[in-house]
């Protein structure tokens, strides 16, 4: 259990918050989900009644093993141990209750990768970060709306894990609008390294020229995206 904190995760234990999770995410014969953080098995078993194929990911090699025991009668279940943010499986569905120390990597691995929807849980300050307007914006916000539709799905109190976090968390619903690659991801993370420079200073970091004295503030999502690739046409 140690470990586990360590990794900023915290176990669901409500049967009535997994079989939301999962109603939510509108898995069908034709969906293959991929679940990161198999735990003690909560969301499993559930997600595989109505998906063609389940695979579940945990880093903890141990709880792999007795979900291999518990679950060992469902056949449409494949399990994994390792870091399921470095598998390379395609999915159609993705599913997780993220450890809170993951959830930035998370959404910038999933930024990157093609699928259709997710329904995840998160901190509930990183799911307001993560829909954050102008001045409360970071890099991860306009990764976010830039590769997702985001809408807020409920609120889920800490007594609802073991251990309990010292947190509330928040169900999210995110809809992929588009993929991103990896060097664009990179590049809106630095930009915001610069956020107090104007942009002619940013560009000028990256050897190009502009004449717009705006900030990074004062820009729009859709914006800074686009700044990203300018810098990347280079």
């Amino acid at each position: 259990m140690i470990k586990r904190k360590l990794l900023g995760q915290h176990f669901l234990n409500s049967k009535s918050i997994a079989e939301s999770i999962v109603s939510e995410a509108k898995i069908t014969k034709n969906d293959v989900v991929f679940e990161i953080g198999t735990g003690l098995g909560v969301l499993t078993p559930l997600l595989c009644k109505n998906a063609k194929k389940v695979i579940s990911v945990d880093a903890d090699d141990t709880l792999i093993q007795k979900a291999r025991t518990a679950f060992s009668d469902i056949d449409n279940l494949i399990l994994k141990s390792g870091d399921g943010f470095k598998k390379k499986d395609s999915f159609s569905i993705f599913v997780s209750n993220l450890p809170y120390s993951k959830s930035k990597d998370a959404i910038e691995w999933l930024a990157q990768r093609s699928f259709s929807h997710g329904v995840i849980m998160v901190q509930k300050e990183f799911a307001e970060k993560l829909v954050a307007k102008t001045k409360n914006r970071k890099a991860i916000s306009i990764i976010a709306t830039h590769a997702f539709e985001i809408k807020k799905i409920s609120a889920v109190g800490k007594n609802n894990f073991s251990p309990p976090p010292k947190v509330d968390s928040v169900i999210l619903k995110i809809t992929k609008k588009t993929d991103m690659d990896k060097k664009l991801v990179s590049t809106i993370n630095e930009i915001f390294s610069y956020r107090r420079k104007t942009v002619k200073n940013i560009l000028k970091q990256f050897g190009q020229d502009s004449e717009i004295e705006k900030r990074i503030d004062d820009l729009t999502g859709d914006e800074i995206v686009n700044l990203a690739k300018q810098i990347l046409k280079k």
